[in-house]
């Protein structure tokens, strides 16, 4: 909670500055790039971003179709068929398996100083499944969870968030993604969804009477 409060003032004040306007506007016009997705993949200038805001920061968007790697990855996770063929795949610095990004799926990257907060990775992994968890709450979602022993929140035994982060010099990347509509499923199919064998996915619209749209 304190993270999530943190970031919201945060994130409020920086929408304030006109400069933290115009570098906002550029990121999600990026975001829209095929040419400039891979600015979101790899790794990002964090020390930077966060000297020309004088803030933390959050990233929120939507990618186009691909399949990530963590740095340890085993390969083995994408399954040789034309679903997974068809689909770009890169190898990123952050933690955990193979997981997909698409269309239908909210992805967010906190750029935070754990210095600020609290200079613990496994504090900040639980600090941001905490704010899914609110997050789900909000919007009538029931019966999410944590697993033990597994990264991520679940709903019935199926995964609807992961996450996978690396901290620089206590300066965090990368982040979360939450299945939101059924359109995000799909291409889950072409792998293991990190690498949790027998696992399935779900999304948020699964469990919601009016879905969001």
């Amino acid at each position: 909670k304190v993270l999530l409060q943190g970031q919201l003032d945060r994130t409020m004040e920086v929408m304030k500055l006109s400069k933290a306007k115009k570098t906002n506007d550029d990121v999600l016009a990026a975001a829209d790039d095929d040419a400039d997705r891979s600015q979101f993949l790899s790794r990002p200038s964090t020390e930077d971003s966060i000297t020309k805001l004088g803030k933390d920061t959050i990233i929120l968007l939507q990618h186009k179709p691909v399949y990530t790697l963590g740095t340890g990855s085993d390969p083995d996770f994408i399954k040789e068929s034309g679903l997974s063929s068809s689909i770009d795949v890169v190898r990123i610095e952050r933690g955990g398996e193979v997981t997909y990004h698409g269309p239908g799926q909210l992805v967010a990257y906190p750029i935070l100083d754990l210095r600020g907060y609290k200079q613990d990775i496994h504090w900040y992994m639980r600090a941001l499944e905490e704010a899914i968890l609110l997050a789900l709450e909000s919007v009538g979602v029931e019966g999410a969870v944590r697993e033990d022993d597994v990264t991520g929140i679940w709903i019935g035994g199926k995964k609807v968030a992961a996450l996978g982060v690396k901290v620089r010099r206590w300066i965090t990347m990368h982040g979360l993604a939450v299945n939101v509509d059924q359109k995000s499923l799909g291409n889950f199919d072409g792998i293991v969804p990190c690498g949790l064998v027998g696992k399935d996915v779900t999304c948020i619209n699964d469990h919601l009477e009016h879905p969001i749209t």
